[in-house]
């Protein structure tokens, strides 16, 4: 049996993707190419892989418990190549990093910037999306690190703290000056929240002490989209006080601090205990947490209406 690392990544993609063409395109080549590469490893296993339809392949159980095995084989290989990387004296190479969409637009480019500034042999991936899929592709070796909202609590990942942030009430502009209501007021109020699986969605559900969200509380995709349903006079939100500057910019909102019981959320790092770059990812950390304490520098500097709390 000759097995090569090559079949098996373009295994492991199409399994993950389900549709040769989308696993041809992840991995550079034509599609006639992945299936020949696939037909051969079948042919080396003398046992099929996938069942194929007619708009997806989907795996057989033998399939299924050989992409366990891959992905470990994979993850493995990976953290070699790290380990090489590791004994250089600068970072450089490929660092895939995830994001948490509340996080991503408004914290990035200063990150990214930063970062290339830092490190110009550093070869940056993003991957934006919710906290449980960042978890699920760092601890299959899709990912190096991911910058998420604390904890986790993965026994398997390495949390690192960088900064904490408060979040802010937007309301319709009219309502500009008045009293900012008190958890009890807002349990009372159209609440416009994220749908579900975002971490922000149960940090803002849980400042409002709403065990989960009734009928008449409203969904969002985003925060931009959430903002301008505020602005139309559909309800208020509450938001991160990073997102404010993009998100307000445009929209005909009243922004307004909490004072007495503030909600707020921990922003930190996470990665693979077993990863090598360890020592690197804590100082991208650290990147992390100055290109944030700069952006509230210059956040500090919006005048948020509606500085007192109600009760």
């Amino acid at each position: 049996m000759n097995l090569t690392l090559k079949q098996l990544r373009y295994f492991e993609a199409l399994a993950r993707h389900g549709h040769f063409g989308r696993a041809a395109d992840v991995c550079a080549i034509s599609q006639p190419a992945l299936s020949m590469q696939i037909k051969e490893l079948e042919e080396s296993l003398g046992t099929e892989l996938f069942e194929r339809g007619a708009r997806q392949v989907r795996l057989t159980s033998f399939g299924e418990a050989f992409a366990l095995r891959v992905r470990g084989i994979l993850r493995s290989v990976d953290e070699l190549e790290d380990l090489a990387r590791a004994s250089q004296d600068r970072l450089v190479g490929r660092l895939r990093i995830g994001v948490i969409p509340t996080i991503a637009p408004y914290l990035l480019p200063a990150i990214i910037g930063n970062l290339t500034r830092m490190h110009d042999g550093l070869d940056i991936h993003v991957r934006e999306t919710l906290t449980s899929k960042l978890v699920q592709e760092l601890a299959e070796g899709r990912l190096d690190a991911a910058i998420v909202a604390l904890p986790v609590s993965e026994p398997a990942l390495t949390e690192v703290a960088l900064f904490s942030e408060n979040f802010v009430l937007v309301r319709p502009s009219e309502d500009e000056g008045k009293p900012v209501p008190n958890r009890e007021a807002l349990r009372e109020m159209r609440l416009l929240l994220l749908e579900e699986g975002h971490c922000f969605r149960e940090q803002a559900l849980s400042f409002c002490n709403v065990p989960s969200a009734p009928r008449e509380l409203m969904d969002g995709s985003s925060l931009s989209t959430l903002v301008q349903m505020v602005s139309a006079g559909i309800g208020v939100t509450l938001i991160p006080e990073m997102a404010v500057a993009v998100e307000t910019r445009s929209a005909s909102v009243s922004v307004a601090r909490f004072q007495n019981l503030q909600p707020s959320r921990t922003i930190g790092m996470i990665w693979r205990k077993t990863s090598p770059l360890a020592k690197q990812f804590l100082e991208i950390a650290e990147v992390v947490r100055n290109s944030a304490n700069a952006m509230r520098e210059a956040h500090d500097s919006i005048i948020l209406t509606g500085d007192s709390v109600q009760g």
